[in-house]
């Protein structure tokens, strides 16, 4: 589980040209502007990371003027998501700053203080999340089923250790998409489909990704495939398009593009030369695919490959990459699949509302 707020050390403190009362620090992967002389290298302090929802807390109340958001209300009228303060990507005199920095003073009695400690919960931190898109919500059936993995990606910039020990590894690139994250599978005989947190009721035709689910006849296709490879099988993938993230590649209707395939039977992702193919032959889009690259390069390195044009509209910056190995491996500091993405700063100064 990500950690959203957590006790690290301040690894390094550079000036920002042209600042007299600020200057930047390094936190894991990440840059943070703070004030100047507030920090010093070694420094033990709590980091709460980009898409951190604090709570409405005096100590936090200087952030109100820049970061508060609503609570976030059901029809009807059931709180989604508390009130709160985001922390989101900023730029400060030119520097990109991700994440909030507060001394340790801030925990209460008897928390923990050893590096990587985990005090989300400690803080009552929660992880921000946009408001459901008009035409997501509906019936459901549950919870998200447990026999398939989360989409949910590690951010490269706290996997130094992962990167230095895949150094030399071929990853291929494609591009992360801003849409709304879409599964669907059949296991056990049973078709079904899923939002990011949810298990759908795919008769329910009011919401977009049952819509989406019909119009590409998923449920004959994977049963098709599932015939012919002997085994239960899922896809995931981003829904886009018209009412989905404001429709930023101007697409004239709603599409559906798959970033893994999944042997549910065993739990098991396909790899990357058998998903394409796959993919071709039950007529599925793949997202845009950016080739391959040999990792040898640092976090911010990676950060600066992920800037870029869209495939999909060259007019806007992607919103990143996701870099995953052509074989499917398990590595246990990301928690599962080797995965990660690295998302380009231009792209959330600019949407990142």
């Amino acid at each position: 589980m990500r950690k959203l707020a957590s006790i690290q050390t301040v690894g390094a403190v550079e000036p920002i040209p042209g600042a007299d009362a600020i200057e930047k620090i390094r936190v894991l992967g990440w840059w943070v502007v703070v004030k100047k002389g507030e920090h010093q290298v070694g420094d033990r302090i709590v980091y709460c990371e980009i898409d951190s929802l604090l709570p409405e807390r005096a100590e936090f109340e200087f952030l109100r003027a820049s970061s508060f958001k609503p609570a976030q209300e059901s029809p009807a009228g059931e709180i989604l998501l508390r009130a709160g303060f985001r922390i989101k990507t900023l730029r400060l005199r030119g520097q990109v700053s991700q994440g909030i920095c507060f001394p340790l003073s801030i925990l209460p009695p008897g928390a923990p203080t050893e590096e990587g400690a985990d005090v989300t919960d400690l803080l009552g931190i929660v992880k921000w999340e946009p408001p459901l898109p008009v035409g997501m919500g509906g019936r459901v059936k549950g919870a998200f089923p447990a026999f398939l993995p989360r989409t949910d990606e590690t951010r490269v910039q706290v996997l130094e250790g992962v990167l230095e020990r895949h150094r030399g590894k071929t990853f291929y690139l494609t591009e992360k998409l801003d849409g709304t994250s879409f599964t669907a599978f059949v296991h056990q005989g049973e078709f079904g489909i899923c939002s990011r947190n949810l298990w759908l009721d795919e008769s329910d035709t009011t919401n977009v990704l049952v819509q989406v689910a019909q119009g590409a006849r998923l449920d004959h296709k994977l049963s098709w495939a599932r015939e012919r490879l002997g085994f239960d099988v899922a896809i995931q993938a981003e829904v886009i398009g018209p009412g989905i993230q404001k429709n930023k590649y101007a697409l004239p209707k709603v599409a559906l593009r798959v970033f893994s395939v999944l042997d549910t039977s065993a739990y098991k992702l396909l790899d990357h030369g058998a998903m394409l193919t796959l993919l071709g032959d039950l007529g599925l889009e793949p997202v845009p695919q950016l080739g391959t690259v040999v990792l040898e390069h640092t976090v911010d390195e990676l950060v600066a490959l992920a800037e870029g044009s869209s495939v999909l509209n060259p007019r806007i910056q992607r919103e990143g990459i996701v870099m995953r190995p052509l074989v499917e491996e398990f590595d246990a500091e990301v928690g599962g699949r080797l995965s990660f993405k690295v998302i380009n700063p231009k792209f959330l100064l600019k949407y990142d509302e």
